[in-house]
């Protein structure tokens, strides 16, 4: 099956979903196909294990049982599918408990809850269609899960929930591509990787997949990297289904996915089981959290990004990486931030910042070109001496739009400069002395161009007004809230 014929048959089942009376929007087409695909994700990689223990003679327990396989229930007449699923299917699955697999499919339908079709015609067309499927085949697996991530930008970017959860994928790799996470030796301790607010886990499957793909795989480490070293926390529940659907899609069968806000978390207590070998991350933009969840951070303010900013930094382990997004108004603004980036720099080796153009998120935003952000790098491996700095440009000279999304052999230059940390017209480096000197400004000023006046387009102009004003009113609340204090 091509990727075009793939890709048509699960826009056809999303058709069928959107004229069933029990699915009401793009966010349940979504939770309804992925957990149809996960359950013939994992029969097929059942059938596939059981294969291979009855070629060693060995029994294979199967973990999900057969009456709920997803072949078994399938054939259901369509006067007992929905009432099986429902009162059966369902409850017997989030009950499922014993193995770290066995707990995966618990939690997943747990939340999940029910299944949302009501027309027993309409979900055996779905069903159908999933049926084509073949997850043996690599081909077919490949596809998929590369289609799959094309459904959550379109689905979601119609909804306007994209940008709460999928990072462009070429920025993805080249974040994991620098950090380099590895396996470790047999002989020390596994290594972990977090992403402590992972939406789709975009983050996760790039790191597995390089994992695997530069590393020596044996027999024990498989069985660690399946079970203990990915890692990840989610807020909400679509993006928590869609992250372990994707998982799985990519062949990571048991991550540590848990379904929880992590700013929840009291930064202050943090111990050994807290902390990671490697953090990536782009945490949410723009929010504000209430003054309970501020007591869990030395610097307490209610910008979402800060209060993610200070708990990334602790959540590394000594000698220990992070490569994260960050809105450009990290890199600039004062008061409770530069606190947070002169801890940074006192104690953490600031080493890279690539200050990306705008338009970068225009093709998993609702409208407009989406934020305007910097990819930051640090390690806890010593203090803060000198940071490079690269500008990224659309090679072509054009806007980054929807039409013009970024690629990666738009970042290829990035990364083999940054390898060697090249100064050129577009890289340099700065001295932490004129960093502190400046209040902690960090922003990515390019001192080897000209400056020239650009004429800026009415979207864009509208876009700073806003991004100016909303700054302003977090300001004011901040402000307010400081006096309200005080009294």
């Amino acid at each position: 099956m091509s990727r075009k014929d793939l890709a048509n048959d699960v826009w056809r089942a999303a058709d069928i979903m959107r004229r069933d009376d029990g699915t009401n929007g793009i966010n349940e087409y979504i939770e309804q196909i992925s957990w149809m695909f996960f359950l013939k994700v994992f029969e097929d990689l059942e059938n596939r294990f059981e294969a291979e223990h009855a070629l060693q003679g060995k029994k294979y327990d199967r973990i999900i049982p057969k009456k709920y396989s997803w072949s078994e229930w399938t054939k259901k007449n369509t006067k007992e599918i929905i009432g099986f699923i429902d009162n059966e299917l369902f409850p017997a699955l989030g009950s499922l408990s014993g193995t770290p697999e066995r707990d995966i499919i618990a939690q997943i339908f747990s939340e999940v809850q029910r299944n949302k079709m009501k027309s027993a015609s309409n979900l055996k067309d779905v069903v159908d269609i999933v049926n084509e499927i073949d997850f043996n085949n690599p081909d077919d697996s490949h596809i998929l899960s590369q289609f799959y991530e094309d459904m959550l930008v379109k689905l979601g970017r119609e909804s306007g929930i994209a940008g709460e959860f999928y990072t462009p994928r070429p920025i993805v790799r080249l974040m994991v591509k620098m950090i380099d996470p590895k396996i470790g030796s047999e002989k020390k301790e596994f290594v972990r990787i977090l992403d402590p607010f992972c939406g789709s886990c975009g983050f996760l499957v790039e790191s597995y997949k390089h994992i695997v793909e530069n590393e020596k795989i044996t027999a024990k480490n498989y069985l660690d990297l399946q079970r203990k070293m990915i890692h990840g926390y989610e807020k909400k529940s679509l993006p928590f289904l869609v992250g372990l659907m994707n998982c799985i899609l990519h062949g990571l069968l048991t991550p540590n996915i848990l379904r929880k806000n992590s700013l929840n978390d009291n930064i202050l207590n943090f111990g050994v089981d807290d902390k990671f070998d490697y953090v990536l991350t782009n945490p949410p933009f723009g929010g504000t959290e209430n003054k309970q969840i501020q007591q869990n951070f030395p610097i307490k303010v209610q910008a979402t990004e800060l209060l993610a900013m200070q708990q990334v930094m602790r959540r590394l382990k000594p000698g220990g990486q992070c490569g994260i997004v960050i809105p450009e108004g990290i890199l600039f603004r004062i008061d409770a931030f530069a606190r947070v980036k002169e801890e940074l720099i006192k104690n953490y080796n600031v080493h890279t910042i690539i200050s990306l153009p705008s338009g970068i998120f225009a093709n998993v935003t609702s409208a407009g070109q989406g934020p305007k952000t910097n990819l930051m790098f640090f390690d806890k491996k010593g203090t803060t001496k000198n940071i490079w700095y690269y500008e990224l440009s659309s090679p072509n000279g054009k806007s980054y739009t929807k039409a013009n999304p970024i690629t990666d052999k738009d970042l290829m230059e990035c990364y083999e400069k940054w390898k060697n940390k090249i100064i050129s017209l577009n890289s340099w480096i700065v001295n932490v002395e004129e960093i502190i000197s400046k209040n902690y400004d960090m922003t990515a000023k390019n001192p080897n161009k000209e400056e020239t006046h650009k004429h800026k387009s009415p979207e864009q102009l509208i876009e700073s007004i806003t991004e100016k004003e909303k700054h302003i009113q977090e300001l004011l609340k901040e402000l307010k809230d400081s006096l309200m204090l005080k009294k």
